[in-house]
């Protein structure tokens, strides 16, 4: 997932600025929240200008289920899994004569995926700024990248050099840094195999993803049909309601939970820390209305399996972007809210948390990824795991 069309298509800074046109100075002083959930995580990380919320908001999800599993948590190189993610898409898009989505994006299961196959690395030994800044800034090495490839593609030598992964690795090299073979944490010598197995010490076959379509058979995988979903991997098929029936399951007992979702919508405000689902379309609002959207709990449309699945269908839910769920809270209503970590820094009213409803969830997620054991066993019993 990313922000809008393939994972980022410009800059994260302007397209924050656009989601928040409609921010209310005031609404902080207008809500009250009261945690009922607060699960343990690591601190707040900017993804900055690239589409990597994928990562952040995953390996943010691994460091808390470390914590869990009563492990000291380390910051996780988000960096590390995204250049591995890269480099496999990169084999699936020659493969696929092009015909991949390329560019930062990517899915919660690929950084359990990178995880499984190459490890991982503390974030302070892989920051992936080797190219002179102090934040991400991917544009151009996505460029240079993506024209290597097409290059590749078109064949112009009649014959597909056995050199092109070299020299792809080695683009990669000049802006992320090189992968080390080993390195020293804490007295200790790693690869990123053994630093995953003996310090981060989570089995990834523990963890599963999840969606809710209607047009899919309940309680069975198939493919999620997402343009960042390169490599074509299958979650499991839910209803509806047990979205939440999970989530609310997996904080009760502890687990934190990756969620992708669609946060394209005027109600949902990276400033305000708020994101709900008004009974009226925005469209349909006069300007007071919309200039009150974050004034204070409002009404909430009631959200449909039909409702969710023509949203995902005529492309106004899209694949968007990443976050964490860590926690529970309710307002002066009583209405409940997920508390979420996000990646965009600690510059919103919530210094980087967002309090998202229920129904904001049930109606935008794409999909979710948590370990197995938060999920309730009757559904667990259902789709046979």
């Amino acid at each position: 997932m990313g922000l809008s069309m393939p994972m980022w298509a410009f800059a994260q800074d302007n397209l924050v600025k656009s989601l928040d046109k409609n921010a209310s100075d005031s609404s902080k002083s207008k809500f009250k929240f009261t945690e009922v959930i607060g699960l343990a995580n690591t601190s707040v990380k900017n993804q900055a200008s690239s589409g990597t919320c994928w990562s952040y908001s995953t390996n943010s999800f691994l460091e808390s289920e470390m914590i869990h599993a009563g492990r000291k948590p380390v910051e996780l190189a988000q960096i590390f899994s995204a250049r591995n993610v890269y480099a496999d898409k990169a084999d699936s898009y020659i493969r696929m004569h092009g015909s991949v989505s390329w560019g930062d994006g990517g899915a919660c299961h690929d950084v359990i995926n990178m995880y499984a196959k190459y490890g991982a690395m503390p974030q302070s030994l892989y920051t992936g700024l080797q190219y002179g800044t102090t934040k991400n800034k991917f544009a151009e090495m996505q460029e240079v990248l993506k024209a290597m490839l097409d290059a590749w593609v078109k064949n112009p030598n009649g014959k597909l050099s056995p050199n092109w992964k070299r020299a792809f690795n080695a683009v990669m090299d000049s802006y992320l840094g090189a992968v080390p073979e080993t390195f020293t944490w804490e007295g200790k010598t790693y690869t990123p195999r053994s630093f995953a197995d003996e310090v981060v010490g989570l089995n990834p076959a523990d963890y599963i993803e999840l969606s809710s379509f209607t047009d899919k058979a309940y309680y069975k995988k198939s493919i999620l049909m997402v343009p960042d979903n390169w490599s074509m991997d299958k979650v499991y098929n839910v209803k509806m309601e047990d979205i939440t029936n999970i989530i609310d399951n997996a904080l009760n007992k502890g687990y934190t939970i990756a969620w992708a979702t669609d946060v394209s919508e005027k109600y949902f405000s990276w400033k305000n820390g708020m994101a709900y689902v008004p009974e009226k379309d925005y469209d349909e609002m006069d300007e007071e209305e919309k200039k009150n959207i974050f004034d204070g709990p409002k009404p909430e449309r009631v959200i449909t399996p039909e409702l969710r699945q023509a949203a995902f269908d005529n492309y106004t839910t899209t694949d968007d972007h990443g976050m964490h769920i860590v926690g529970l809270a309710k307002d002066q209503t009583g209405r409940e809210y997920y508390i979420v970590k996000n990646s965009w820094g600690t510059t919103n009213d919530y210094k980087g948390y967002l309090y998202v409803t229920k129904n904001y969830v049930r109606y935008k997620t794409t999909a979710f990824l948590l370990n197995k054991k938060a999920i309730p066993q009757e559904l667990r019993t259902k789709m046979k795991i």
